[in-house]
């Protein structure tokens, strides 16, 4: 199988093309740097440029089998124009070209977050933010008196959202499906931590731990395989059991 990766330079996405590779396939990784590694071709891309994006999809001559999108920046301060560019409407923009370039019968799987939770109930602002360019995003952050904080959280709801909304286009042709992990522990821990307060560390110490990049990376593996083919559509949420012991019963 030829996949096509996004983000694939260091944690979650190192770990996840890692096994892929392990398991045989062949990889074509679209990042800011080459990993330089056997069996992977590498495309130049940064999500958070126009022109970019239209010379990555304009450079692709190959056919890919399943696209997996890990491709993101947390939030840091001032940084949320970046944050909604690089981690939604970029996105978008380079996926939907994508999938021009991808077989019948693929996945295309993506990495969202638990900080997602709730989009179902913020569909206005996100389907304006889907009608937003990136040269639009410093207008429409002032609009939408976003931080960075509110920006990294809108954007993983939209991720979740244009997913879900490419199901009644392309049902039987392509699945997809998002998996929105809790903390995890790679180099960015540390942002979210400070972003979003104490809660997060009053999670973490409930469940024990943070999540693995390697444990998200078996997950996005399985959801590539034929082993998955009946599911589409979903929102996989990996969170050690913080979403259950913060129930009210």
């Amino acid at each position: 199988m030829h996949y096509a990766v996004i983000g694939g330079g260091s944690g979650i996405g190192a770990q996840t093309v890692e096994r892929l590779l392990a398991a045989g396939h062949h990889l074509t990784i679209f990042d800011l740097q080459d990993p330089q590694l056997d069996s992977t071709d590498f495309v130049p891309l940064d999500l958070g440029d126009a022109t970019s994006i239209t010379t990555a999809l304009g450079s692709i001559t190959s056919r890919f089998d399943g696209i997996c999108h890990i491709s993101g920046i947390p939030p840091r301060e001032g940084n949320e124009v970046a944050c909604l560019a690089i981690n939604a409407v970029g996105a978008f923009q380079f996926l939907e070209g994508l999938l021009t370039h991808t077989n019948d019968g693929a996945a295309l799987v993506a990495v969202a977050s638990r900080a997602g939770m709730g989009w179902q109930d913020n569909s206005d602002q996100l389907e304006s933010l889907l009608s937003t360019t990136i040269a639009g995003l410093n207008d429409w952050c002032a609009a939408h008196e976003m931080n960075a904080t509110l920006a990294y959280k809108v954007s993983k709801q939209a991720m979740i959202y244009w997913m879900q909304k490419q199901v009644a286009t392309y049902i039987g042709k392509f699945r997809f499906i998002t998996v929105s992990p809790a903390a995890v522990s790679t180099g960015i821990l540390d942002d979210f931590i400070k972003a979003f307060g104490p809660q997060v560390a009053a999670n973490l110490a409930r469940v024990g731990r943070p999540g693995k990049p390697e444990e998200v990376a078996d997950v996005l593996t399985f959801l590539l395989s034929d082993g998955s083919t009946w599911l589409n559509g979903i929102d996989i949420v990996m969170d050690g059991g913080m979403g259950a012991l913060n129930l009210k019963v």
